[in-house]
């Protein structure tokens, strides 16, 4: 399994080898000595979740309360996912910045996304489904969202929306709950956003 280090600290890209054959073909997108030798600690799974997801559609941005947080690994179980991470947490030398990987059942890829760190997905296929394997289990007074248009995150959505043909920024299917979230800068004031200090210190202790 090849494995990178991504910019934003904490968080890995997995990438699993395909076995074809004349049924269709076999991955394992998550290996877990795997994910210990890179992580040092093992993936406590508390929940599994699956999430069909229309072309156009958005899920996030979401993350939850840290500690303890809710840690995410992400692949696609059918089609295609543009799957977006986003540095939220307070003091971290990448504040703001953002990644974003195609996921799809013949890429092999995973992607880890470490507590404090929001997550959003959009759908690329009318057959995309995404699956989450969650460090935490689905605890609602933890979780929060973030306005994904909100332009303070400084995401690329129109040139998504263009190079995969989801239409106008107008257009894309977006959640009454994901819409009325607040935007970047009203969390921040209300103090509300993971600090970098606390989910360093969290994972950390994991390795103990």
């Amino acid at each position: 399994m090849r494995v990178e280090h991504l910019d934003i600290s904490g968080s890995y890209l997995f990438e699993a080898p395909i076995f074809p054959d004349d049924r269709g073909f076999f991955s394992a997108p998550f290996h877990g000595p795997t994910f210990r030798e890179e992580l040092g600690f093992e993936l406590s799974v508390s929940q599994t979740n699956l999430s069909p997801t229309k072309k156009g559609a958005v899920r996030g941005l979401h993350y939850a309360d840290v500690p303890p947080g809710q840690a995410k690994y992400v692949y696609a179980a059918s089609g295609k996912i543009l799957d977006v991470i986003v540095d939220i947490r307070v003091g971290s030398p990448t504040y703001l910045q953002h990644y974003c990987v195609e996921l799809s059942p013949e890429s092999g890829r995973g992607l880890y996304i470490p507590i404090g760190v929001g997550h959003m997905a959009i759908g690329l296929s009318s057959d995309a489904a995404l699956s989450y394997l969650c460090s935490e289990a689905y605890n609602p007074p933890a979780e929060h969202g973030i306005n994904p248009l909100d332009p303070d995150l400084q995401l690329p959505l129109s040139d998504w929306c263009a190079k995969y043909d989801l239409g106008a920024v107008e257009d894309l299917i977006i959640s009454q709950k994901d819409r009325s979230a607040p935007n970047l800068a009203k969390v921040a004031q209300l103090d509300a956003l993971p600090s970098y200090d606390d989910c360093v210190a969290y994972e950390t202790s994991l390795k103990n």
